[in-house]
């Protein structure tokens, strides 16, 4: 772990790390650098804006992040308000997905009307825009708790022109559900339970099983209607 890490976190021994991560995409050591004070907070607020908003930057951690902030405001080695913490979280991640969709909106027509493109066909826009006026809230919802996904939904459905209006509302729901969410759980579980804090890999890991659940469901529950369909 790098020498700026957290020495020590509640006076339990090393600070604990994401073994699936490398050093520098570690939110322990990200964030555990007490000697720069509250720009640590700022740091955390752009990686989340720059992993909801702009596409290069699907690599950085997100979940793993927002958790490891609300339990290090948990232990006092985060200089701020835990309320603070999230709201400027929620703004963050909203407005990332917000800039997603203006860029799916201003690239989308530049790429897909090109009538010679083999990869980028209208029908295929036609298609998304369809999908997401059908189940574009809980997608968009559900899309905030898998990496990397996340990064690239907004701007599929800035392409696919979705509503706005409807847009924004899930936008704002996924934000809060999401960065508040992950944030306050770090806060609540980081501080009361040491295993959670020795075990880091596996809780990241659950959250996001648990959020790729409904959509495994969802798929499912559609293919089977198609097929059912076909028999018909």
């Amino acid at each position: 772990m790098s020498d700026f890490a957290l020495p020590t976190l509640m006076g339990h021994g090393p600070a604990p790390t994401l073994s699936i991560l490398p050093d520098w995409l570690d939110p322990q050591v990200i964030l555990g650098n007490e000697a720069i004070g509250f720009w640590v907070v700022i740091i955390a607020c752009a990686i989340i804006f720059a992993e909801t908003g702009l596409l290069v930057g699907f690599f950085l951690p997100g979940d793993s992040l927002l958790f490891t902030a609300g339990l290090l405001v948990s232990t006092g080695h985060m200089p701020i308000n835990i309320g603070v913490l999230m709201a400027m979280l929620i703004v963050c991640a909203f407005v990332g997905n917000q800039v997603g969709y203006v860029i799916g909106a201003k690239a989308g027509p530049a790429i897909f009307n090109k009538p010679d493109s083999k990869l980028f066909k209208k029908d295929h826009v036609e298609h998304a825009h369809a999908f997401f006026e059908k189940h574009g809230g809980k997608a968009l919802i559900l899309a905030r708790f898998v990496p990397i996904v996340r990064t690239f939904v907004p701007v599929i459905v800035g392409v696919a022109r979705m509503n706005m209006r409807h847009f924004v509302i899930f936008n704002a729901i996924g934000a809060v559900l999401w960065a508040g969410g992950v944030t306050l759980l770090g806060f609540v579980l980081g501080n009361r339970f040491p295993w959670v804090q020795k075990n880091l890999d596996i809780i990241f890991i659950l959250i996001v099983l648990v959020s790729v659940l409904p959509i495994i469901f969802e798929f499912t529950k559609a293919f089977l209607a198609r097929r059912k369909a076909k028999k018909a």
